[in-house]
């Protein structure tokens, strides 16, 4: 009676080779991209008082969006 009521736990599954290889590339390309493009721009449309705080600003917003959209992965 002891025996049948022990639960078999299946194994975790391994992720697919999408989510291993793949999915972490394109997400390291897309950050990167957003983060050179938003800063790059930042400087081509820099303002004449604001210095060096509209790229710095520009470069920290662009992580943090970044970070929040492709955290999960």
């Amino acid at each position: 009676q002891d025996v049948m009521d022990i639960e078999v736990k299946p194994k975790p599954s391994r992720p697919h080779w999408y989510e291993r290889h793949v999915q972490p590339c394109v997400a390291e390309l897309l950050g990167s991209a957003l983060f050179i493009f938003v800063g790059c721009l930042s400087v081509v449309e820099d303002s004449g008082g604001t210095g060096r705080l509209q790229p710095a600003l520009a470069h920290g917003l662009a992580l943090g969006v970044t970070v929040a959209v492709l955290g999960d992965i």
